[in-house]
């Protein structure tokens, strides 16, 4: 492969002018609004919302160049106050400079803030790419100061056009001289992205034998299991990874929890994903063994929102090692599974007399509510009386796990209980 091709072909076929764009019609073309911004030289800030590789940085970097005046990038999911903040001072001694920020939606509200004086005095111009909802992950006062524009996925018609183009304008590709048989196999495993399609047809062709020329769906499947090994967060390794990270919790080992999260982190992952699992996990493997999990897990997810990206990463290893260092209990989980299978087996059971309402006259005539017995009104808090439909009279669904903190709800249960479920 020759020096050229280190860059990754995504970046090396990069259409530098609208007119190479493919995709993105409605945005893209005679009389089309970003043609238009173009041809008149002067942009407004500007939101891109759509999903992953559809075009959204590419379409900044050609609004920059056609304008001719600085341009500055900016990750959120690295990127603060201080590094906005540094780039609005280099832009305000330029006089005028176009900002893009990658992810801005994880961006929290402070850091959004940053940007409104300058955005506000034309300092910079700001376009920000998001794959959420503007709406609800921009603050309102941003929002107000900038057209928001809905990228479309790209179609597979789309797709095989890039394929095309990146044939035709890369010089190593143009070498190797293939030919894409069968396109189902890359067309799925990419997914609508144009950046994996391009990286994803690199890979197979550098890997292919010299005297092979036909890409096959055979081939494509073969060389990813055998060599792509990218944390992709629809694909299969987004699936592993998770997977080793909750499994890292529930096995106790903070360790091991750390470091896969640090992967789902150097991957691009997003916080609230991982922190909607770790709020999963709280209730699911630890429970009642511990219930502050689930307080600490819900804080988390909260927090997370608040706080957004880098410093959100701080939060989501204070809870992923709280919990993978806490005691463990799947009998809540267990519990629900057992009652879902018995409702399944079984039907709609009738309600026992004493535990229905009665809220009209008629239902007290059908003996609705009758003979309930107020806890509170016996010693203990506690009174002997049924619960359970008589069909599956005395069934125990919940069972205490094996931790100090069961233990005690164990005690109190078989006090209550101990005849009649076992306890």
């Amino acid at each position: 492969m020759s020096a050229a091709s280190q860059i990754p072909l995504a970046e090396r076929v990069r259409p530098h002018t609208l007119a190479d764009f493919i995709g993105q019609e409605h945005l893209v073309g005679a009389g089309k609004v970003l043609e238009q911004m173009v041809q008149a030289r002067k942009a407004h800030s500007m939101i891109f919302w759509g999903p992953p590789g559809v075009g959204k940085t590419t379409l900044a970097q050609i609004i920059a160049r056609s304008l001719d005046i600085p341009f500055f990038t900016l990750s959120a999911i690295d990127s603060g106050v201080k590094e906005v903040r540094a780039i609005i001072e280099q832009a305000r001694k330029a006089g005028h400079a176009l900002l893009f920020i990658d992810e801005i939606h994880r961006f929290n509200k402070a850091q959004q803030d940053s940007l409104l004086g300058a955005v506000e005095k034309g300092i910079i111009t700001l376009i920000g790419a998001t794959t959420e909802n503007p709406s609800f992950e921009v603050i309102s006062a941003l929002l107000s100061r900038a057209q928001v524009y809905v990228l479309k996925p790209l179609t597979e018609e789309h797709m095989e056009a890039l394929v095309h183009q990146a044939m035709e304008k890369d010089k190593w590709l143009k070498e190797q001289n293939k030919n894409v048989a069968e396109w189902e196999a890359l067309l799925q495993l990419s997914g609508g992205d144009a950046r994996r399609l391009l990286n994803l047809l690199e890979l197979v062709v550098s890997s292919m034998p010299e005297d092979q020329k036909d890409i096959t769906n055979d081939l494509v499947q073969d060389i990813v299991q055998r060599k792509m090994a990218l944390y992709d967060k629809s694909g299969e390794q987004h699936y592993d990874i998770i997977s080793a990270f909750i499994k890292s919790m529930r096995g106790s080992d903070p360790n091991g929890a750390v470091y896969w999260l640090a992967r789902m982190i150097a991957g691009g992952e997003d916080p609230k994903f991982i922190a909607r699992r770790m709020l999963i996990l709280a209730s699911e493997d630890i429970g009642n063994a511990n219930p502050n999990a689930l307080l600490l897990a819900t804080t988390t997810f909260q927090a997370v929102e608040m706080i957004g990206w880098p410093e959100s990463r701080i939060i989501l290893s204070q809870c992923a090692t709280y919990l993978a260092s806490s005691p463990k209990s799947n009998a809540a989980y267990m519990a629900i599974g057992n009652a879902q299978r018995i409702v399944n087996e079984t039907g709609d059971l009738p309600v026992p007399l004493p535990i229905r309402n009665a809220p009209t006259g008629l239902m007290k005539k059908l003996d609705y509510g009758k003979g309930y017995k107020y806890a509170h009104d016996f010693p203990g808090n506690f009174v002997d009386q049924e619960f359970l439909p008589e069909k599956i009279s005395g069934t125990k669904l919940y069972d205490p796990g094996n931790n100090a903190s069961e233990a005690r709800l164990r005690d109190y249960l078989r006090n209550c209980w101990k005849e009649k479920y076992g306890y």
